[in-house]
């Protein structure tokens, strides 16, 4: 058991190192991942709102767009590469593939995680430029506290879904 868990706790940390200097050195500056991510994220919000009935602010950028409203709201939201999910898309990754598991589970799972935690962070950027709209005063504590319980929390239960259920750890010899 023990061994098991430092190879878990090893190649978790071990997959957080390759991952960070994979971001810091080559993605972040030279690749347009975190830009696309938002843009996508921003384009889905404004669907959905448009289908709910609201009017939304214009926004005229070159390729990219990273802001969106609800017209006539007290201003604009501004999505960063902090907020876009990309980090907690690589630790839920590195978490699944550090954890023992057979890869055929885990070929399926890694996307299906992140295409969730992506999901909830669309509906996330959703509610608080709904909130922005009727309860400004209240997105700052929504944002920081309320969304990220909500977004860890949901996490940690993919990975306990993970864990119980698709992993077999159980029936590994002991592991």
């Amino acid at each position: 058991m023990q061994g098991s868990l430092m190879r878990f706790l090893g190649g978790g940390l071990l997959g957080y190192l390759l991952w960070y200097i994979l971001y810091q050195y080559f993605l972040k500056d030279s690749t347009l991942v975190d830009e696309w991510l938002i843009h996508l994220m921003v384009l889905s919000v404004e669907m959905a709102l448009v289908c709910m009935g609201f009017s939304l602010y214009e926004v005229s950028t070159a390729d990219f767009r990273w802001q969106l409203g609800i017209d006539q709201s007290v201003g604009m939201l501004e999505i960063g590469a902090s907020c876009d999910g990309l980090v907690l898309f690589a630790l839920f990754a590195i978490f699944i593939i550090a954890f023992p598991g057979p890869s055929r589970n885990k070929l399926w799972f890694i996307p299906f995680g992140i295409a969730a935690i992506h999901s909830a962070n669309i509906l996330r950027v959703l509610s608080l430029v709904i909130l922005n709209y009727y309860r400004p005063e209240a997105l700052a504590f929504n944002h920081d506290y309320t969304w990220t319980v909500l977004i860890y929390g949901f996490i940690f239960w993919l990975w306990y879904l993970w864990t119980e259920r698709y992993s077999q750890a159980k029936n590994m010899g002991g592991e």
